[in-house]
């Protein structure tokens, strides 16, 4: 079983921690508890450099995107390995979340470990919405939280 996980800060007051476990070469579970969002829809996504020496301003690049192919959601075939989709704040900020994803993987040459989890202030729109950035970061605005991928252990 292998382990990673990110601690979240931001300037804006949100924290929280990311969790993921995979085992083999099977789906990764990803899950977290993220506290002070505004409620609602936050875009989430795995960026490409694990860069966070100037917090979420710092240069964390484009999502992780080795296979080339346009922005979409975490269920579809076709999309950025570091699309992970939406996550959702309750009417008190708190997201709690637990998925599973098959791109998302913390060995190999696809590894998302070392690079950047990236909180965003608005909803992802999945690459759906019609937007000049819908097929390459799904317009979800800002950075409101990140945090570096590193790895927690790996058990036998």
């Amino acid at each position: 079983m292998a382990k990673a996980a990110a601690v979240l800060n931001s300037t804006e007051g949100v924290s929280g921690i990311v969790h993921f476990s995979q085992e083999g070469n099977g789906p990764t579970m990803v899950s977290g508890n993220i506290s002070g969002l505004k409620p609602g829809l936050h875009g989430f996504h795995v960026h490409e450099f694990g860069d966070t020496t100037n917090g979420c301003m710092s240069t964390a690049g484009p999502h992780f995107n080795p296979t080339n192919e346009e922005h979409g959601d975490r269920e579809d075939s076709i999309r950025h390995v570091g699309d992970l989709g939406n996550i959702i704040a309750g009417d008190d900020g708190t997201a709690n979340f637990t998925m599973y994803d098959s791109k998302v993987s913390l060995t190999g040459k696809h590894s998302v470990v070392g690079r950047a989890i990236v909180v965003h202030t608005d909803p992802d729109d999945l690459g759906k919405g019609g937007h000049e950035l819908s097929k390459t970061t799904g317009n979800s605005g800002a950075r409101v939280a990140c945090g570096i991928i590193g790895v927690q252990g790996n058990d036998s």
